[in-house]
């Protein structure tokens, strides 16, 4: 099978190198242009990642694939749609605004950024939870008279939230949820990132937009394909001093009284829906489910199944809310939450063929 030649912009980022990682030996698509900001078009990567002081800003532990170091890198607003089949985007917001829209009316373009992710033709994916949202990329491309589209992931943080909220919602129903997050340094990238002396012995207990994206994302995503769910959704984000993987502490009001033991089996046995299983970067398990009550811990739990799974423990009843448990939550912030996650979005729209 022919791989579909894949570009990448923000390539030089954290989520943009972990891009890097996903697609280097995939066997669907193919990596063939990088982009970056202007000040690093026409290096190599390998010089593009160097820091003023010489040192190599490469974030992960694997090496740096040498045929990708030598790529040349382009400014993103010199990329042409004909160059690629799809784009992978991994750039800020306001930069996403402005080159996403432009390759998308040529070709398919999935988001990592937050630029397109609430309004009413975009769906917001996570394949084993909503696949069936992909319909609405035929409103998007018929309404913007487009010949590509752009699909976006959701924020990190919902995406682990998401994912053990969907078995929720199909065996009992899912009324309310509060969450406090405990989020890993990687998420605020490098640039600003987060100032060592602000983490290091702290929690900061802000994160900007942040709350607000979860509650808005987790109604989009569990609701139907123009419709929000009903759920009420309160949070409070914090970062703090982990590298990589969120941790999350849910509290989840049910439609119906379940015990411990049926939320912890809906949980185990949930398969995700069946348009997003045995795809390349698929999990066997989506949610994995420990009695260890020590469990999850995220530099433990993070790489469970290639950063792919959520791991969930300490499932409890709650009696606060109406029909009410908790638990905590373990999610790759920077895989599943981010350019993994993207590229199984794209998996699941080759699957369904809006990927060519």
């Amino acid at each position: 099978m022919k791989k579909l030649r894949c570009g990448l912009i923000g390539a030089t980022g954290l989520a943009g190198q972990q891009f890097v990682s996903a697609l280097k030996d995939h066997p669907w698509f193919e990596l063939t242009g990088l982009a970056a900001s202007p000040r690093n078009a026409g290096k190599s990567y390998a010089e593009a990642l160097k820091a003023p002081n010489g040192m190599m800003g490469w974030f992960l532990a694997e090496e740096l694939p040498a045929h990708i170091a030598k790529m040349t890198v382009q400014a993103g607003a010199e990329l042409k749609a004909q160059d690629f089949d799809l784009v992978f985007s991994a750039v800020e917001s306001d930069v996403a605004k402005e080159l996403e829209p432009k390759l998308a009316r040529d070709i398919p373009v999935i988001s990592a950024a937050s630029a397109f992710r609430y309004e009413e033709d975009v769906p917001l994916l996570i394949p084993p939870v909503n696949a069936d949202h992909s319909r609405l990329i035929e409103t998007q491309k018929k309404r913007r008279d487009w010949k590509g589209f752009i699909v976006p992931i959701p924020n990190c943080t919902t995406t682990g939230l998401a994912v053990t909220l969907a078995p929720l919602e199909s065996a009992f129903g899912v009324q309310a949820v509060m969450m406090t997050s405990l989020q890993a340094v990687s998420g605020a990238g490098r640039s600003p990132g987060v100032i060592g002396l602000d983490i290091i012995d702290n929690v900061i207990p802000h994160i900007a937009k942040e709350e607000g994206k979860v509650e808005i994302e987790t109604k989009k995503i569990l609701g139907g394909i123009q419709t929000p769910h009903g759920v009420k959704v309160s949070c409070t984000c914090t970062r703090v001093a982990v590298l990589e993987g969120h941790t999350e502490a849910a509290y989840v009001g049910l439609k119906k009284k379940a015990s411990v033991q049926e939320v912890s089996a809906a949980m185990r046995e949930w398969k995700g829906h069946e348009a997003a299983r045995g795809l390349p970067t698929s999990p066997k398990h989506w949610v994995s489910v420990s009695d260890d009550p020590f469990r999850p811990q995220p530099r433990l739990d993070r790489d469970a199944e290639g950063g792919m799974t959520t791991s969930v423990g300490r499932i409890r009843e709650d009696g606060v809310l109406e029909n009410g448990v908790k638990y905590v939550l373990v999610s790759h912030n920077t895989k599943m939450g981010a350019a993994k996650g993207a590229v199984l979005v794209a998996e699941l729209l080759k699957q369904q063929g809006f990927v060519v």
